[in-house]
């Protein structure tokens, strides 16, 4: 009704001024009707996201044979214990136009997270190494994960006992498992994937005895580092040098990590740090750190060793 009224006074006024302002009079008449009428009468809509039902899970059936393995296998794994879905509603408002009336688009979107345990195998396992979502590599940083490794004395995991209350929670004795909280699904359709594992199981008494090793070969620049390196190679384009593991942040985290659970009892690890010779005759070679490229930059560090910089360390001979 506004939109009538506004736009008859507006070319009332207008036609003062001309045909030409007569035209205009009525448009800008019928613009403020519009938005006095989407201010008082407008229909606010509601958009809703795709919403689920039910959590689908991967094969789980009772009276599945628990697998032994023995040194370094792939596989499924059943799912032991799962909660209800996790679901987080978001909101966000179009206004719908300039006028800023209550008129408007709410858009609701939902995303899903779910809490659930996979049982693996017969315990005492040493690691987990690879895995796979739905066949594909499946990066495990920034997934809140636990491995339990199934020995014969295993507490309820903290998850599995905060919901099914103190003394209620199955410990799991003697099977190896991995519990997962909050793992995002969206990525996977909204549903829990289906995962397998590289399961680490030593097989004798050797890696017990082991008590101290030696980390070579030292020829590296960032291999060390427990922190995330990256190289520039463009602008605004980096690449990861120092991480080429799905299980940890860094090759350093993951090797250590894997060292300490193949050998219980190491009690020692001795770093190999190498520097290189300029000559093959002893008497005239020299031994100092050295790089293979200087014009590389490397963040959040620089590579430095011994007071030296890239720039000025010698170059690796090819």
């Amino acid at each position: 009704m506004a939109t009538l009224l506004l736009s008859a006074a507006g070319a009332a006024v207008g036609s003062l001024f001309g045909p030409v302002g007569a035209i205009l009079g009525r448009a800008a008449g019928a613009f403020a009707g519009y938005a006095l009428d989407q201010s008082l009468f407008g229909e606010k809509r509601t958009v809703e996201g795709a919403r689920l039902s039910d959590l689908e899970v991967q094969t789980s059936r009772e009276g599945a044979a628990i697998p032994r393995v023995y040194g370094r296998v792939r596989i499924a794994g059943q799912i032991i214990w799962a909660t209800r879905f996790e679901e987080v509603v978001s909101e966000t408002r179009d206004e719908g136009g300039k006028g800023g009336g209550s008129a408007g688009t709410t858009i609701r979107s939902y995303s899903y997270f779910a809490n659930f345990a996979v049982g693996l195998c017969e315990g005492p396992i040493a690691a987990i190494g690879r895995v796979w979502a739905d066949g594909k590599p499946f990066d495990l940083a920034g997934v809140t994960y636990r491995l339990r490794r199934g020995t014969a004395g295993q507490a309820p995991d903290s998850l599995i006992e905060a919901k099914q209350g103190e003394g209620a929670a199955p410990g799991y004795r003697g099977t190896a498992y991995v519990v997962f909280e909050r793992l995002p699904l969206e990525q996977f359709g909204n549903r829990v994937p289906n995962l397998s594992f590289e399961v680490v199981r030593p097989v004798g008494e050797l890696e017990t005895l082991v008590r101290a090793v030696t980390i070579i070969p030292g020829a590296t620049e960032h291999g060390y580092d427990p922190l995330p390196v990256r190289e520039v190679v463009a602008p605004g384009r980096r690449r990861l040098i120092n991480r080429h593991v799905d299980n940890a942040r860094t090759d350093w985290k993951g090797a250590i990590d894997d060292l300490q659970a193949l050998c219980p009892n190491l009690d020692r690890v001795a770093l190999v740090a190498t520097w290189y010779g300029n000559d093959l005759r002893a008497s005239y070679c020299t031994l100092k750190p050295a790089v293979t490229a200087r014009n590389v930059e490397t963040v959040p560090e620089a590579w430095a060793v011994a007071g030296l910089t890239r720039a000025d360390a010698r170059l690796v001979s090819t």
